[in-house]
């Protein structure tokens, strides 16, 4: 008997997306992208720390918000992802309707944020005090949302103001209080999942998450959640505010790039290696298991 073989309605640039009836089957590949160009190598084993990352932190946030995980055991899901391929990182989610918002938030200042504090002070539009160095912790952690781009183009940073003019188009009469929704369960879900991150040896300077709505209107976590793609996870030993961190993320792979201009967008294979096992290490320190 032939296996149905299920294609995908949505490809991003790690992830891809099956409907499967009532479900969604999120698979995240091993490929990597960065600076918005997927790069000729795979990761092995990257989809598998990503899918299992996010499964961590949606069993430990569920007190605060429910997520749209149904199972990551293939078993669970139709024949055709019961391939080796799929095992590990595959997620069986429910159904949403996505709210069209990026939910960012930075309790470290760094990157965009550092260079946009230099300028002017703030951050998004948000006055910080002065005096602050690159890599600080901030007084609170900051909302700063952005628009949802189609792949290829660049999400734009808006003001809580503009996320809610934003949200009130797809939602009229609603654009308020869903913008205060989400800024408000982005902080409580950042402050709970730093303290836990930084009690096991990793700063979380910042991340994104992404909501949607369930049938009866209920705020859902979806996506994936806190895994080193959609956030900066920094070593808490040896951290010192003055200048970047280290981190647990694709940056091997970023500065690699950015030494070799004529890289044809592929990485030679230690770097590959440097990589995954950074993601690897993430893993393991914060849930103590290893995959």
């Amino acid at each position: 008997m032939s296996i149905e073989v299920m294609k995908p309605i949505k490809e991003g640039k790690v992830r891809e997306i099956y409907d499967n009836g009532d479900s969604l089957i999120m698979v995240a590949t091993d490929r990597i992208s960065c600076f918005d160009v997927i790069l000729k190598n795979n990761v092995t084993k990257k989809g598998t720390v990503l899918t299992q990352m996010s499964k961590f932190w949606f069993d430990l946030t569920e007190d605060i918000l429910p997520n749209h995980m149904i199972s990551t055991d293939v078993k669970d899901m139709p024949e055709f992802f019961q391939q080796p391929q799929f095992d590990g990182n595959s997620m069986m989610c429910r159904k949403l309707n996505m709210l069209p918002i990026e939910c960012i938030v930075r309790g470290y200042i760094t990157g965009s944020g550092w260079k946009s504090y230099q300028e002017n002070g703030t951050v998004c539009g948000i006055k910080l005090p002065e005096g602050l160095q690159e890599s600080d912790k901030l007084p609170e952690p900051i909302y700063t949302p952005s628009t949802k781009a189609e792949i290829g183009d660049h999400d734009e940073n808006i003001s809580f103001e503009q996320s809610i003019a934003h949200l009130e188009k797809y939602f009229p009469g609603k654009g308020e209080e869903y913008a205060v929704k989400l800024r408000d369960c982005t902080i409580a879900l950042y402050k709970k999942c730093a303290d836990y991150a930084l009690s096991r040896g990793i700063i979380i300077a910042d991340t994104k998450f992404e909501f949607g709505l369930d049938e009866e209107g209920n705020l859902v976590i979806g996506d994936e959640m806190l895994t080193p793609d959609s956030s900066r996870f920094w070593p808490a030993e040896g951290y010192e505010p003055g200048h970047g961190q280290p981190s647990f993320d694709k940056q091997f792979a970023r500065d690699w790039l950015t030494e070799n201009p004529d890289n044809n967008w592929t990485l030679p294979e230690d770097i590959v290696e440097k990589t995954i096992n950074k993601y690897l290490q993430a893993y393991e320190l914060l849930t103590g298991k290893t995959l």
